[in-house]
């Protein structure tokens, strides 16, 4: 998106409007004695017109101030956090369009109320400072909320990959496995395809691939699996079927340069999944599956090992056809990474479709619910060393504080490039009449039900075997209800 706003105009404006009511003039009085009409005043103060010398000249008389001081790029210190936003171009880099918004509107909005917004803009700006809030986890979680506002279910995506698959001569019941996709990028986008090694590129051992645009060339790590390849051959098609041109040459998320090329990486990953899994196929295997009165691992898997896929594209294949298709929206999806042999738990992946209370990353330095099912199978998980088996669990979780029960369905594996860091996958979905209605092993009693929470700090299931840590943000929490109970309760 080009957002180039004029900092001089919009600057100008502010002074003007400032000067105006600290002076308690109306615009009417400032346009009467400057001898310029209403409107164009509005204009001027909204940052949309920059008056002539002349006209400049008259302003500074109407206002009693200098010539230089309006024309010059200082500020006083209450606008100093909103020239330092339009001296980093920051506006530039703001997705405003996938919030309804208009550049236009937020600069308004400052000439409205710039003293507000100041204030407003420096908090943010502390805030980002303390919690390390950089501008790619910004760019992570506005992308984030574009996704759960449109409930992780992009239908032009679909009928792209549906096209491309027709187009191939990709069979409906056939999942395009690694040669094929390799075979499509090499003869008809004339990629070449180099696989590499930690040994002839030690920096990019934990990369999974990166693109060099000028050559067409593409370097994938050789020790990826046979699913991971077809999935990043998936999505460099993607790039080219849906003529993305703003997108990041790195698989992992090292430098950020726009939200586009964060939305288009989401857009291409969706695509490769679309065209790995069926959404028809899916759709009819999962439909027998939750007509089955009892919970079968065994059979969960199975149906993901119809295509070439890892268990984070399974899942999130999943996450889509069932706000999609199956029309359950009240859901959440987590990707959780554990350290062996160390206590703390990750969460680097999340989505939050049911606004109810659910697993968020944003307890800092907090000890998450051991009793979560990805902690659990992470746990469970290092127990089998060296096993490459993919571990597959299911549980009802009680959240203790919001009185909410979630169905939990995950998957769990040892990472191909970091061995020493395993990752889970779960998507829980709310127990309510829409999911009783579609899912029949819900009554199945040999399903594991446990209470869980967010974070230790927060819980207070005090004979918890698991807590790992003190309820001290609850005991807070519950020392400053007393006291508002003894301040507000009645005399006798």
């Amino acid at each position: 998106m080009n957002i180039n706003p004029n900092k001089v105009k919009i600057i100008f404006g502010l002074k003007i409007r400032q000067l105006r009511l600290d002076k308690k003039l109306s615009l009417s009085e400032v346009a009467d004695k400057s001898n310029l009409s209403i409107s164009y005043l509005n204009e001027i103060e909204k940052g949309k017109k920059y008056p002539k010398t002349e006209k400049i000249m008259a302003l500074a008389e109407a206002l009693q101030v200098d010539y230089d001081y309006l024309v010059s790029l200082k500020v006083d210190k209450h606008l100093e956090p909103i020239s330092e936003l339009l001296n980093a171009n920051t506006l530039s880099q703001l997705p405003f369009d996938i919030f309804g918004i208009s550049p236009n509107t937020f600069i308004e909005l400052m000439s409205e109320a710039p003293a507000q917004v100041a204030s407003f803009v420096k908090t943010i700006t502390e805030i980002s400072r303390t919690y390390d809030i950089s501008l790619e986890k910004f760019y992570l979680a506005a992308l984030r909320s574009y996704i759960e506002s449109h409930d992780n279910y992009f239908e032009d995506l679909e009928e792209s990959a549906q096209t491309f698959r027709k187009l191939f001569e990709i069979s409906n019941t056939t999942s395009p496995n690694e040669i094929l996709l390799k075979n499509i990028l090499e003869k008809f986008y004339k990629y070449r395809i180099e696989e590499y090694t930690d040994k002839q590129y030690p920096d990019l051992a934990t990369v999974r691939s990166v693109f060099i645009p000028n050559e067409s060339k593409l370097l994938i790590n050789s020790a990826l699996s046979s699913e991971q390849k077809a999935f990043v051959y998936g999505r460099e098609i993607g790039y080219q079927y849906l003529q993305i041109q703003n997108r990041p040459l790195i698989s992992s998320v090292l430098e950020v340069n726009s939200f586009e090329e964060v939305l288009n990486n989401y857009r291409a990953s969706y695509f490769s999944g679309a065209i790995l899994i069926n959404r028809n196929i899916l759709i009819d295997r999962l439909t027998y599956f939750f007509a089955s009165p009892k919970w079968d691992a065994t059979m969960f898997l199975n149906i993901m090992r119809l295509f070439s896929v890892t268990p984070e594209v399974f899942m999130h294949r999943i996450s889509n056809v069932m706000t999609g298709y199956f029309n359950i929206k009240n859901l959440f999806f987590i990707r959780s990474e554990k350290q062996a042999n160390e206590e703390g738990l990750f969460l680097t992946r999340e989505m939050h479709l049911a606004k109810l209370h659910t697993p968020h990353g944003t307890a800092m330095k907090e000890h998450y619910c051991r009793r979560w099912l990805s902690a659990v199978m992470l746990k469970e998980l290092e127990k089998k060393q060296a096993n490459k088996e993919v571990l597959c669990m299911v549980q009802v979780s009680e959240y203790e504080d919001a009185k909410t029960n979630y169905l939990v369905i995950g998957l769990a594996k040892q990472s191909s490039l970091a061995h020493e860091r395993n990752s889970s996958l779960t998507i829980g979905f709310v127990i309510d009449d829409a999911l009783k209605g579609m899912i029949s092993f819900l009554n199945d009693n040999t399903i594991l039900h446990r209470k869980v929470n967010e974070t230790c700090e927060r819980c207070g299931l005090m004979d918890c075997a698991e807590r790992v840590q003190a309820p001290t943000i609850l005991a807070k929490r519950q020392i400053k209800e007393t006291i508002k109970n003894i301040i507000l309760k009645p005399n006798p």
